[in-house]
């Protein structure tokens, strides 16, 4: 004799993931079904109230108890009554249904041009000034736009990005990679910070070269800081010797002030005690500020709104 196998889908407390994510998608579509039935304990008149045909219906909860292995309903023609099993079933359903309809509720409101969210990022250097005064001027013409902001460097930012967990970053530098849209928005002029006892605090401008044999503190590999960094030093035709490394340029300025070494940094927000802030001259000092976001990726109206905005700030994104 032949052994036809089962079409029905093995579920055991040996089950893996795969046959769970299986009858996950078997049961998916039948379970309003059921919460139907089960709130009206009458087939036809929960086939009217959910305007399914009535046939419909009743197979969908046969074929859900089959699913399942275990009885749901007691039938008395049309009239239905929960048995103990579908009483206890239909509690986790009541729970699943309703945590979807937060979830839907919750993803409409994010997308609602009003009053929706856009989820930044941006870097730290950007968030004590820049990303204040960019959200003021956005929310004169969207007031009740509701931003999740996220503070981190390029590399992370562009990994959340990725991740879907971020709609656009502002970023340095402005990222070159094929599932990537990125429009450079701004450029920012570095300093050269010494402290302020530093033989070259008293001048306004300094070639990089003349620091060749500093002591330098910088921000860690795989900030874009850093790559600046290294690559104008090596422009000036040196390796920087690197004493501290950070994750926060203000920290940076912190230690150049306690006379630890020196950094290229973009201006602060307010100006710091203790050190020297020189014009570099050779090479040019500058680093590229980009806005960036998932090629083909859709926006929801806010997303859209907001990425007008800081393309319409070309040249002028900066303080």
């Amino acid at each position: 004799m032949v052994h036809q196998p089962s079409s029905q889908p093995r579920v055991s407390p040996s089950s893996d993931t795969e046959d769970m994510t299986e009858m996950s998608l078997l049961l998916a579509p039948r379970l309003a079904y059921f919460a139907g039935v089960a709130r009206t304990e009458h087939v036809t008149r929960a086939a009217l109230e959910m305007n399914v045909p009535q046939s419909t219906l009743s197979r969908a909860m046969v074929r859900l108890e089959q699913d399942l292995g275990v009885d749901l309903f007691a039938r008395i023609g049309r009239t239905v009554s929960l048995t103990p099993s579908g009483r206890a079933f239909l509690q986790h359903v009541e729970r699943a249904l309703a945590e979807i309809d937060r979830a839907a509720e919750e993803v409409r409101a994010d997308a609602d041009p009003a009053t929706g969210k856009v989820a930044f990022g941006f870097l730290h250097t950007m968030g004590s000034e820049t990303v204040p005064g960019l959200i003021r001027a956005f929310r004169a013409d969207h007031p009740r736009v509701r931003f999740s902001l996220v503070q981190n460097y390029g590399e992370a930012m562009i990994e959340r990005l990725r991740a879907g967990e971020l709609d656009l970053c502002l970023t340095s530098p402005v990222p070159d990679a094929p599932d990537l849209v990125a429009r450079r928005l701004d450029e920012q002029k570095l300093r050269l910070v010494v402290p302020a006892d530093h033989p070259l605090a008293s001048r306004k401008r300094v070639r990089l070269a003349e620091a060749a044999d500093e002591t330098f503190v910088t921000l860690e590999p795989g900030y874009g800081l850093r790559r600046i960094t290294d690559d104008l030093c090596k422009e000036a035709g040196f390796r920087p010797r690197v004493a501290f490394e950070g994750e926060e340029a203000e920290t940076l300025r912190g230690l150049v002030a306690a006379g630890l070494g020196v950094a290229l940094l973009p201006p602060p927000a307010v100006a710091r005690p203790g050190v020297a802030e020189l014009t570099v001259t050779a090479p040019r000092a500058v680093r590229e500020i980009g806005v960036a976001w998932l090629d083909g990726h859709p926006d929801t109206p806010p997303v859209a709104a907001f990425k007008k905005f800081l393309l319409s700030r070309r040249g002028s994104l900066l303080p």
